[in-house]
């Protein structure tokens, strides 16, 4: 399996994402959205910040127990109720992504919310990966 990251000089830099992936070979795993959720289901952080960490640690988690690595995320949406706060914590963000996740960007996408299934979350991701 491998994935290949395009970033075609003729569009804008992707900075903390990639534009398209391609992916050959391999297993698709498909990630239902995570939130902010502990072990008990409840959410656990105050700012978008605390709820990403969490959120993308599940994520991770999810994708770890099917076989799959960081590296192996193909996309990844992030369904927020705050674009602007998100914006305003991009770079945060981006340190919590690379500390977790690496440096390996799937393609990705942030799309505004009303609203979550539980009211307390802040943004949930979803994705999915492909394993060799």
């Amino acid at each position: 399996m491998s994935l290949e990251r395009i970033n075609p000089e003729e569009l804008s830099p992707a900075t903390g994402f990639s534009h398209a992936v391609t992916a050959t070979g391999g297993r698709l795993v498909f990630l239902a959205g995570q939130t902010a959720l502990d072990g008990s289901g409840k959410v656990v952080g105050e700012t978008l910040p605390e709820q990403f960490e969490r959120a993308l640690a599940n994520l991770l988690t999810a994708l770890a127990a099917a076989g799959g690595t960081p590296a192996d995320l193909a996309r990844v949406t992030v369904y927020a109720v705050d674009v602007a706060g998100y914006r305003e914590h991009a770079g945060e963000l981006g340190r919590i992504w690379r500390r977790l996740a690496g440096r390996e960007y799937p393609a990705m996408a942030v799309v505004g919310v009303v609203r979550l299934w539980d009211t307390q979350a802040l943004l949930e991701l979803d994705g999915f990966a492909v394993l060799p």
